[in-house]
C-alpha cells in the first residue's frame, strides 16, 4: 500500500481514550499514552497523530507532559493537536517536541491568525484540521458548527499554502462503521496536490487498502486498533514507509500485555 499509516492516541486525564462521534460523555480508556506510543515504535510505525481531548474542551493545552513523554522516550514523528488556540500554544507544543500541529477552531475563527503561523512556521509544520459535520466545518472539540462549507473552507487555505490537510468525517468517528471514502475522493478530485490525512470510520484492513485505493495519501486510525480490529505488524508489512522496520512474522496485539 502507498498510503501512510499513522496511528492515534487522543487523551484525557493523561490516559489514551477513545469518544464516539466526539462525545466526552462516551469515552472508553485504553491505557498509558507514553505506553501505546512504545509500541507503535516498536513495531516499526514512524507517525503518531497526538489529541489533546482536555485540551479542545478547554481551549488552551492541557496534556503537553504527555506530548513531551512520548517524543522524549520516542522517535516517533507526532502531530499534536487540541487547545492550540494562542501563540502561546503553539509554542508550547513545538517545544514539547511535535514536529507539526493540526489547528482547525482559529482557521475558521481568527483567520488571520492562522495565516500568520503558516508563514512563520511554515506550511510542513502546519496542518490544517477540517471536522466535518453535515458538510460544515465544526469547531472548539466539536461542540460547535461554524456554518463554514467545507470545499470553500479549505480553498482558502489551499490558495494560501496549505497542503496538509487532517478531515475527520464526525459521525464516523468511533464508530468502526467504515471512512468517508466518498468525502475524501471529492476532495482529491477537487485538490489533487493536497496530501490530505483521512479520519474517522476506519474499523478494518480492508478499510484502509478502500481509501489506498481512491487514492488518499493517508489516514489516522485508532478505535479498531485498541477493539483488536486491525493486526498492526500485518498492516505495516503492507505499507511501503515502514515494512523494512520489522519483520511480519510477529504477530502481537499491542493492547495486550
Amino acid at each position: 500500500m502507498k498510503i501512510e499509516l499513522i496511528p492515534a492516541i487522543d487523551i484525557i486525564g493523561g490516559q489514551c481514550v477513545r469518544l464516539t462521534k466526539g462525545d466526552y460523555d462516551h469515552k472508553t480508556v485504553y491505557g498509558e499514552p507514553l505506553d501505546m506510543a512504545l509500541e507503535f515504535e516498536r513495531i516499526g510505525y514512524r507517525r503518531l497523530h497526538v489529541v489533546d481531548l482536555d485540551g479542545a474542551k478547554s481551549k488552551h493545552i492541557v496534556n503537553s507532559e504527555v506530548l513531551r513523554q512520548i517524543t522524549t522516550a520516542t522517535r516517533l514523528t507526532v502531530d499534536f493537536g487540541g487547545g492550540i488556540k494562542t501563540d502561546e500554544d503553539i509554542k508550547t507544543a513545538f517545544a514539547a517536541g511535535a514536529s507539526m500541529v493540526t489547528i482547525g477552531s482559529i482557521a475558521v475563527t481568527q483567520p488571520d491568525l492562522f495565516m500568520g503561523w503558516l508563514e512563520k512556521y511554515g506550511a510542513e509544520k502546519i496542518i490544517l484540521g477540517a471536522d466535518v459535520r453535515h458538510g460544515k466545518i465544526s469547531i472548539n472539540g466539536w461542540k460547535e458548527d461554524s456554518g463554514e462549507d467545507l470545499l470553500p473552507f479549505l480553498k482558502k487555505y489551499i490558495d494560501a499554502g496549505v497542503r496538509n490537510v487532517l478531515c475527520t468525517e464526525i459521525s464516523k468517528d468511533g464508530t468502526l462503521a467504515g471512512p468517508a471514502i466518498g468525502l475524501y475522493k471529492d476532495i482529491m478530485a477537487a485538490y489533487p496536490q493536497l496530501h490530505l490525512i483521512a479520519s474517522g470510520g476506519v474499523s478494518s484492513k480492508e478499510d484502509i487498502e478502500a481509501l489506498d485505493a481512491a487514492g488518499i495519501p493517508a489516514v489516522v486510525f485508532g478505535k479498531a486498533i485498541y477493539e483488536g480490529r486491525i493486526d498492526l505488524h500485518e498492516l505495516i508489512a503492507t505499507d511501503e514507509h515502514g515494512k523494512t522496520r520489522e519483520s511480519e512474522s510477529v504477530r502481537v496485539n499491542p493492547m495486550q500485555k
